[in-house]
């Protein structure tokens, strides 16, 4: 199905509401990826070491962990645009805090704020794009929503390297904060079910589980715990990939290596959600992170640019293609009064490894060299694949089978 049709299948409020939040998505991942490849670089213009820039990008998934779990109850019991209005203020008022404090440990409470707006804003675009989504159109839905990630990061990181070089860190700071606040407007235009709505159908479709069941099941724990070793990937490149291409003189810019990823990503979207609905989640969910393996080898040894972009390209398709997937299959798996505790629990597995990726990385100091760095994160990748082909589902035969598209998945609610 084309995204036309796709899209057209829709009843108008669906397209009405969808359209906007996609909008909202755009302002709030261009003002968020801004600030990837140059805070690394003004912490450290700050006088900040190695282990100083880690602990402050790191600091980042305190405000994850910390307002995940109650924003997505929140979002279960009251509303998820409510969550999303909060998401996207928290993300335009962060970076003033930026450009106000100019000092590096204070910045670590700014970073954690600023991690809010992420926690809130996953948790409330994920759920409200499937709860405006067709069953049997939910992978490729949710495919083509995600787009707002990767087009945002295309123009995110080249822009705020852009104006941080030309214009000065002033300017990139509040650049960030007006992209962040223009979602306020278009949110305003989204219209979502009422949680009596979601109640109602809840009882239809299956009840609802405690955190405590939700922690302990095999369906939930495995995606959280892939997210977990990605998100450790993740947030190591995201700390060491600038300082990395910086110290190795190949005149490559961070924010050009992020806009390949995003390419990357981009066009893995486009068919990923669509192949996912009728091959199955497992396959596509293999092939990602079979990519981040790829990508972390070959910044292992790095000695031309081609070898870097090739690097972004896979780690874009592997990203574009693992978190579009993992959000189906959990939603797949959790009936809708639960679905933003689940993206909480699951999600959270993700921002606990971008916690712990600079951070622990950095307390080696220079210990460990670049390539170390990348080695890890390689071997980490692969951890992920063989737990996933081996526990996705009840058994090690049912789950390589669910791996690898010859089986369905057996943990699926009967919607």
């Amino acid at each position: 199905m084309s995204i036309s049709t796709a899209y057209n299948s829709l009843k108008p409020q669906q397209r009405h509401s969808l359209g906007f939040l996609l909008g909202v998505g755009l302002c709030f991942w261009i003002s968020i990826t801004t600030l990837l490849p140059t805070l690394p670089t003004y912490i450290q213009s700050l006088g900040g070491t190695r282990s100083q820039i880690g602990l402050v990008m790191g600091s980042f998934a305190i405000g994850l962990l910390c307002s995940r779990t109650a924003l997505g109850y929140l979002a279960d019991r009251n509303s998820r645009k409510l969550v999303l209005y909060i998401g996207i203020i928290v993300a335009g008022l962060a970076p003033f805090g930026y450009l106000l404090i100019q000092s590096v440990f204070p910045l670590i409470a700014v970073r954690a704020f600023h991690g809010v707006s992420i926690a809130a804003f996953t948790t409330a675009y994920s759920a409200l794009v499937v709860d405006l989504s067709p069953l049997k159109n939910r992978g490729e839905l949710i495919g083509y929503m995600s787009l707002v990630a990767p087009i945002g990061m295309s123009i995110g990181p080249a822009l705020g390297g852009f104006i941080q070089e030309f214009f000065g860190d002033s300017i990139l700071f509040i650049t960030s904060a007006i992209f962040g606040l223009f979602g306020l407007f278009l949110i305003t235009f989204i219209q979502e079910k009422s949680s009596t709505e979601q109640h109602q159908n809840a009882e239809i479709k299956g009840k609802s589980r405690s955190f405590k069941q939700m922690l302990t099941t095999q369906a939930l724990v495995i995606p959280a715990s892939i997210l977990l070793i990605i998100g450790l990937v993740f947030g190591t490149l995201v700390t060491f990939l600038p300082l990395f291409l910086e110290d190795a003189n190949l005149g490559f810019n961070a924010g050009l290596f992020y806009t390949v990823a995003a390419i990357g990503s981009i066009s893995s979207r486009f068919f990923a959600g669509s192949a996912s609905d009728r091959y199955g989640r497992g396959p596509l969910i293999s092939v990602s992170l079979l990519c981040y393996f790829v990508s972390m080898s070959l910044l292992t040894h790095v000695t031309t640019v081609t070898q870097i972009l090739l690097a972004g390209l896979f780690e874009g398709i592997g990203a574009g293609t693992l978190l579009p997937m993992i959000i189906a299959l959990i939603s797949d798996r959790s009936s809708v009064s639960e679905r933003g505790r689940v993206y909480s629990v699951c999600l959270g597995g993700f921002d606990i490894g971008i916690a712990l990726g600079g951070p622990l990385v950095g307390s080696f100091g220079n210990t460990l060299t670049y390539a170390n760095i990348f080695t890890l994160n390689s071997s980490l990748a692969l951890i992920a694949f063989f737990l996933f082909i081996s526990q996705s589902n009840y058994s090690l035969k049912t789950s390589l089978g669910f791996a690898l598209g010859k089986e369905k998945d057996l943990y699926t609610f009967d919607n």
